[in-house]
């Protein structure tokens, strides 16, 4: 271990990151301007492509970032899995979806600890940033890790940590550097080694007694906002019957200066988090026979929100006289999130699934996402491209779905050209239909 923490005290111990998405690049940012040598890998060839070049495949971090770290010559990318034994400290940011039955889908980790575990020399440091339920890297992490090394973790042959993500693209008032880390070690002295690693590129780390008590952290975060979230969602539907404005209500309620924290509703949950780590931990729950009423009661009403909005939206057409079949609507926002190109998990991918189902004909803007990229569970829409906000746009769709509350959309203009706004953001005050 002093070997190894002398690496790290003297910045001579390279960083691996394995995935270098929304997670993983901000990562390898922080680490090349904390001094480290960093090296990525990802399996899309085409981020390494971009990497070399010194260009961005992700909106928020610019080229110049990305030539900034190249320049530096502290960081390199790679498709070659064979170079996992070089770094000193690996550091695992890749997805973990729910499967088609909304359990836990841990191939990606999994995958990516069989080839370490096969490359893994001794003295190495392992730490898993994907969320993930209480109890995975002690109980999948670890015996993946020393079934092909012949290590064992328990002798430190090598250290393993867990420390969540808490990536948050598009904000201004935090960053990765500044967002306090936690982190849980599997002994004392994994602790003490990953601690060191992070202490290279963020402010505070925060250690806990375990890699479970992380873990647990990580999903508290985000069924606290699942659970919130659902509850404005039900309340909006609620108020919607009673016909009381829940934006203005919510305006109200946030005046209290204590005991009370804004949560806003939406056409349903977005995001590689919320919509799916709180699934993670009520899966995990069956083992032990607790029931988690909230979490369940709390995903049926947020995955329902689509469905509601594009009922609103049939019966926003219907007064018009027109039937949702044959109509064309444009759904403005792709991203899940404002002033982001990230669409992960985006609610509006399932609202434009809806409206096909029923016969609309779907087009979409959004200026953070000019074309629809690969998804796993929507490919019916790669390549489509958004269309241009005009007059003679607007104009010619019986209704527009705002999703998404970009600020660089003029939303009066849309009011004022548009023949139907269905507003599910509180981005529009003129003709339009709250949902």
């Amino acid at each position: 271990m002093k070997d190894i923490l002398q690496k790290i005290e003297n910045k001579e111990a390279v960083i691996g990151v394995i995935g270098l998405g929304y997670v993983g690049l901000p990562l390898c940012r922080e680490f090349v301007r904390g001094g480290a040598k960093v090296l990525g890998f990802d399996v899309d060839p085409k981020k390494i492509e971009a990497i070399d070049a010194k260009k961005t495949y992700i909106e928020h971090i610019p080229d110049e970032t990305i030539a900034e770290m190249v320049e530096s010559g502290l960081f390199s990318a790679t498709t070659n899995l064979d170079r996992l034994s070089e770094p000193d400290a690996i550091l695992i940011a890749v997805p973990t979806p729910l499967n088609k039955m909304r359990e836990p889908d841990l191939s990606f980790v999994e995958n990516s600890c069989r080839e370490i575990s096969i490359r893994l020399r001794k003295g190495q440091l392992v730490v898993l940033e994907s969320t993930t339920y209480p109890g995975t890297t002690r109980e999948i992490i670890k015996p993946i890790l020393e079934e092909s090394s012949g290590l064992i973790a328990d002798n430190n042959d090598f250290y393993l940590a867990y420390s969540p993500e808490r990536e948050d693209p598009g904000r201004k008032d935090f960053t990765t550097k500044t967002i306090p880390k936690v982190v849980g070690g599997y002994n004392e002295t994994s602790l003490q080694v990953a601690t060191a690693v992070y202490k290279l590129a963020i402010d505070t780390p925060v250690s806990v007694s375990s890699c479970d008590a992380a873990e647990a952290a990580k999903i508290l975060e985000n069924t606290y906002r699942s659970v919130n979230i659902a509850l404005v969602n039900e309340l909006k539907m609620l108020f919607d019957r009673m016909d009381i404005d829940v934006w203005e209500v919510i305006d109200a309620a946030k005046t209290k200066p204590f005991g009370f924290t804004a949560f806003y509703p939406g056409p349903g949950l977005g995001g590689h988090c919320i919509p799916i780590d709180p699934f993670y931990l009520s899966w995990k729950a069956k083992e032990y026979g607790v029931p988690t009423r909230f979490i369940e009661l709390a995903g049926e009403i947020n995955t329902a929100m689509p469905e509601w909005v594009v009922n609103k939206v049939m019966h926003a057409l219907n007064d018009k006289g027109k039937a949702v079949k044959g109509s064309k609507i444009l759904l403005l926002g792709m991203a899940y999130k404002p002033n982001v190109d990230d669409d992960r998990e985006s609610p509006s991918y399932k609202l434009m699934e809806l409206l096909n189902k029923f016969g609309a004909e779907v087009e979409y803007h959004d200026p953070h996402v000019p074309m629809i990229r690969h998804k796993r569970e929507y490919p019916q829409y790669y390549g489509q491209e958004s269309v241009e906000l005009t007059k003679e746009n607007l104009q010619q769709f019986d209704c527009v779905l705002i999703s998404t509350d970009h600020q660089a959309v003029d939303y009066a203009f849309v009011c004022q050209h548009a023949d139907l706004v269905v507003d599910t953001r509180n981005c529009c005050e003129d003709a339009v239909v709250k949902a």
